[in-house]
């Protein structure tokens, strides 16, 4: 008897490792609110902002309501500062954050990410009459602007800069504008609608790294149908155009190639 309860209990905690949680739950929540909570900044322009009528709008906005409508559900955002966003998601807080998350081995550790929809470019941005940084290895003791737990930031102290906090990339830029700091690494298609938006700020791009980061849809683990159901949507949206013009829409080219 001690034995068949030893061989029930080691079963129940494979079972534990193997699924944390009932697979498909998060989506059938979605399914039965029909609603899909997206945590996102709202102030990371192209992607995620506000317009001069404070509708928050932008890439990812339109592809997370795109994502939504072929759920068959409404997309609802919440919108938190970036180093809340991923521990938003693991607090059940809201379905997934749309908000170029960029795919890192320690991210998909804890949480599963869909296919990518985007991939760019990181650009190490300078103020305009900068003289003595030319290249990333020269931002070493340098002032870098950067939301602390991102991508951008981690690879900035990699190099040896000292961070500067901000709440997004118009903080960043705002800084190394005025001389609050010296440089922000930052995403390119950004930068170039900034620079389309504001042709007269004086910052620029001094040098550029050649590989493309991917970011993607990030989930919680556990629920194969949900992630499944994004895939399919983005998949989708390639296929039929609806890509395409959300990124013309935006960047004036498609984006996905």
């Amino acid at each position: 008897m001690k034995k068949f309860l030893r061989l029930l209990l080691a079963g129940a905690a494979v079972l534990a490792i193997s699924y944390p949680g009932y697979a498909g739950e998060d989506f059938d929540a979605i399914k039965a609110t029909g609603v899909f909570k997206v945590g996102t900044e709202g102030t990371y322009p192209p992607f995620t902002y506000h317009d001069p009528s404070n509708n928050l709008t932008g890439f990812d906005v339109d592809i997370a309501r795109e994502i939504a409508r072929r759920l068959k559900v409404k997309a609802e955002f919440m919108e938190v500062k970036w180093d809340g966003l991923i521990a938003g998601l693991g607090a059940k807080r809201f379905d997934a954050v749309i908000n170029q998350v960029g795919i890192t081995p320690e991210r998909e550790a804890k949480f599963s990410f869909s296919i990518p929809y985007t991939s760019a470019q990181v650009v190490l941005i300078t103020r305009k009459n900068n003289s003595d940084i030319k290249t990333f290895t020269d931002i070493k003791g340098k002032r870098a602007a950067q939301s602390l737990t991102s991508n951008y930031g981690q690879l900035a102290t990699s190099y040896g800069a000292t961070l500067v906090s901000t709440d997004g990339f118009n903080q960043a830029i705002d800084l190394v504008a005025t001389g609050r700091a010296d440089v922000t690494l930052n995403d390119r298609l950004s930068f170039l609608d900034f620079k389309k938006q504001r042709p007269n700020a004086p910052v620029k791009i001094i040098a550029q790294q050649a590989d493309a980061s991917q970011s993607a849809v990030l989930l919680r683990k556990g629920d194969p149908e949900l992630l499944n159901a994004v895939n399919q949507a983005l998949q989708g949206m390639k296929d039929d155009g609806t890509y395409r013009r959300i990124s013309e829409k935006y960047f004036g080219v498609d984006i996905s190639k």
